[in-house]
C-alpha cells in the first residue's frame, strides 16, 4: 500500500465555458474535448430528435 492512499483525490471541476486553460495538463485538456465532443454528439441527437417530432406533426396538421 503506498503512504498516500487515505489522502482524498481531487474532484475534477467541470468545463465552464471560457475557463481559464493554463492550468490544465495535457491529459486533462484532452479528457475535456473527449467530454465535449460526447456533449456535441447528445446535443446533435436531440436537435435531429426535435426535428423529425416537428416534421412529423406538420406533415399531420398539413393533412387535416
Amino acid at each position: 500500500m503506498a503512504i498516500f492512499d487515505d489522502e482524498p483525490k481531487k474532484k475534477a471541476r467541470p468545463h465552464e465555458i471560457g475557463q481559464d486553460l493554463s492550468l490544465l495538463s495535457v491529459d486533462e485538456l484532452s479528457e475535456r474535448i473527449g467530454i465535449l465532443r460526447a456533449e456535441i454528439g447528445r446535443l446533435e441527437a436531440e436537435l435531429k430528435s426535435k426535428g423529425t417530432t416537428k416534421s412529423a406533426a406538420e406533415a399531420l396538421f398539413r393533412r387535416g
